[in-house]
């Protein structure tokens, strides 16, 4: 019995080895070369020429701003026709004044002009009868001169023709001066009117030049006075003033291009010239002034902030695409680069200037000729293979 049980027991371990003996290792298939993750497009690194900008900050204003007054002081705003904004040509009409006790004037002075007419023509009337009076005087004066010669009237008879003759004269020389008197009156009343008819002109209110009307000062019912009306931007044009530093300043040239940005309104993106730098420099701020023209723009309006950086030189440098540089969360920058054996390797960079190509200048960390990943550099790490499309223009 015990016999039987000891051969169960070893039948049973010797199962237990074979069952437990390893299998042996299948052969291992060669590995698969890994395709390419993405699909990208590369650009070189190119030599250029790089802008070294200075960044100043100033105010907007206008480059010329003209006051509109009235040529005519008292004298009611009937009506205003162009507002804040507005483009108006030289000479346009921008406000009207009451003119109507102007023309009531004016009826009364073509009145005057009139009546004085009538009486020159009357006095001229009266001038011809006194010349006819003298000629007649004279006839008789000298037919009493033979008589009295003759002895055929008296003395005292031909002295009364001589003074009627006389005092016929001096009628003709008062009946002239009344006409002078009476044509003075004309030409005084005829420049009264012209007086009325200038001021009548003058209640139009007109732009005395081309140009955005930058601020209107009156509202209807007002009563023109020495005030100012309007002011006139000449032409629209505006410009930057921006403040310098003097330890600055000699890195600025007239005409230097300035490239305008504002920080409230990122549509503003514009190219100036630097048209002139003030010949002093502030004693408390140690700053001057430079005169930036700008461009017809209606984003920019005299008051507001605006920055610019001056172009001061240029220098030899290299840039790539800016989408090929990608931004790290620890504020720097990395470019990744394709090797010969498509396989991309990440390069920290540094950045300099960003271009108006849509390209950025590299300080360091690569060189002319390096390939670097446009489209797709987003998405890679160092390491990764990847599949060229096609060059990035």
């Amino acid at each position: 019995m015990l016999v039987g049980t000891g051969i169960g027991i070893a039948i049973a371990l010797a199962g237990i080895r074979l069952t437990s003996r390893p299998t042996p290792p299948t052969p291992t298939q060669p590995s698969q070369t890994q395709a390419p993750s993405m699909s990208v497009t590369v650009a070189p690194v190119e030599n250029t020429r790089i802008a070294r900008k200075l960044s100043v900050t100033g105010t907007v204003a206008a480059r010329e701003l003209i006051a509109v007054l009235p040529q005519i002081t008292g004298l009611q705003i009937e009506q205003i026709l162009v507002d804040e904004g507005d483009f108006v040509k030289a000479g346009q009409v921008m406000a009207v004044l009451d003119n109507s006790v102007l023309k009531t004037q004016i009826n009364q002075a073509k009145a005057e002009i009139e009546s004085n007419q009538a009486v020159v023509r009357q006095r001229q009337a009266a001038l011809a009868q006194a010349q006819a009076s003298l000629a007649e005087a004279e006839r008789t004066l000298e037919r009493n001169q033979q008589l009295a010669n003759a002895g055929a009237i008296s003395r005292q008879e031909f002295d009364a023709r001589a003074t009627e003759a006389a005092t016929a004269r001096e009628d003709v020389r008062v009946a002239s001066a009344d006409i002078n008197s009476a044509q003075a009156n004309v030409r005084s009343s005829t420049a009264r009117l012209q007086q009325l008819q200038t001021q009548l002109g003058q209640t139009s209110v007109r732009a005395p030049a081309a140009g955005i009307v930058a601020e209107k000062n009156i509202e209807i019912g007002n009563v023109a006075g020495n005030q100012q009306l309007f002011s006139i931007i000449r032409g629209g044009e505006l410009e930057l003033q921006a403040q310098v530093p003097a330890i600055q300043l000699p890195q600025v040239q007239i005409g230097a291009i300035a490239k305008i940005t504002s920080d409230s309104d990122r549509r503003v993106s514009l190219q100036g010239r630097v048209r002139e730098i003030a010949p002093l420099v502030n004693a408390q701020s140690r700053q001057a002034r430079v005169e930036i023209d700008l461009p017809n723009t209606t984003l920019l309006r005299p008051g507001v902030f605006a920055r610019a950086a001056i172009t001061t030189n240029t220098v030899p440098g290299i840039a790539i695409p800016a989408k090929a540089v990608v931004p790290q969360p620890d504020g720097t920058s990395t470019v990744f680069v394709l090797t010969n054996e498509d396989k991309v390797q990440a390069r920290p960079v540094e950045v300099g200037e960003i271009l108006n190509d849509g390209r950025v200048e590299i300080k360091n960390g690569l060189k002319a000729g390096d390939r670097v990943i446009v489209a797709g550099a987003g998405y890679l790490k160092d390491g990764d293979r990847v599949r060229v499309v096609k060059n990035s223009q």
